[in-house]
């Protein structure tokens, strides 16, 4: 394998993100009993595993026992789709919740009254059945706490962008230089589904790559977007959805009892 000099000699992989053999290793990590390679992208900033051959043993259940902020993640998130919308001005469009998971934020955005959908290819539908994405274009679509998964994210990308032109997304920001691993809770050491994390500039090698605008807050919120908006009014809208969120929700008609009579109806047919 070809080397390179950075802090020494070290293995060069290439980069899922980017494509380029520009990966350079970092250090190894204890993870699920085995000692695991992670490299740095000089190309695009872009942190990986090597092949992550244990993601059957890492997804034996879809939710990690150790994510404690599943219920507040999504109670944060409710009004972060809220926020996104009102910015696009399509409050009253559908929404894909990509990587749904048992169903929280479909429900919950349901009871507020916006038209979401569920879509997860590795989790099951516990609390929005009856309400899963059956194909086609809509608005938005949602990856919160998802591209950190991705084996491929340029892939994963297009995948996204077959559902929506628009990508609302999670994922925590890797510093530069990157932590060490017992620095960075995010690395996910104690169940192994976190294999690639990013920098605001691999964000936007992504969007450049796929000819999208990126509004990010720099930290752990991001916005792949087919038009142009600003950063700040959509920083604001967030604010304004966490603390006033009655404000954005003018228009808006809960469909928890018409979602019932759905369900009802279909149940006993």
């Amino acid at each position: 394998m070809a080397k390179a000099i950075y802090k020494g000699y070290r293995p060069v992989s290439h980069c899922r993100c980017c494509g380029e053999a520009s990966a350079v290793k970092l250090f190894g990590a204890d993870l699920l009993g085995r000692k695991v390679s992670y490299f740095d992208c000089s190309t695009c900033g872009y942190v990986q595993t090597e092949e992550p051959t244990w993601l059957g043993e890492a997804y034996a259940s879809s939710i990690n026992a150790s994510d404690t902020g599943i219920i507040v993640r999504n109670l944060s998130n409710v009004s972060l789709v809220l926020a996104t919308l009102t910015l696009m001005g399509r409050r009253h469009s559908q929404v894909v919740d990509y990587g749904g998971g048992y169903g929280f934020l479909v429900r919950l955005l349901r009871d507020i009254g916006v038209d979401a959908l569920w879509a997860d290819p590795y989790s099951e539908n516990l609390v929005a059945r009856g309400f899963e994405y059956q194909g086609g274009v809509v608005s938005l679509v949602t990856a919160f706490e998802a591209f950190e998964h991705f084996v491929s994210p340029p892939d994963e990308m297009e995948k996204l962008l077959g559902i929506a032109p628009n990508i609302l997304l999670t994922t925590n920001i890797i510093a530069d230089p990157a932590p060490e691993p017992g620095e960075w809770w995010y690395y996910g050491l104690d169940h192994g589904q976190h294999i690639g994390f990013y920098r605001k500039r691999t964000l936007q090698y992504l969007a450049n790559r796929f000819g999208m605008n990126l509004l990010t807050d720099g930290k752990g919120t991001h916005l792949f977007s087919s038009k142009a908006y600003s950063t700040s009014a959509w920083l604001i809208l967030k604010k304004t959805a966490q603390w006033a969120p009655r404000l954005l929700k003018l228009s808006l008609s809960s469909k928890t009892w018409t979602d019932h009579l759905i369900i009802a109806k279909k149940v006993g047919q």
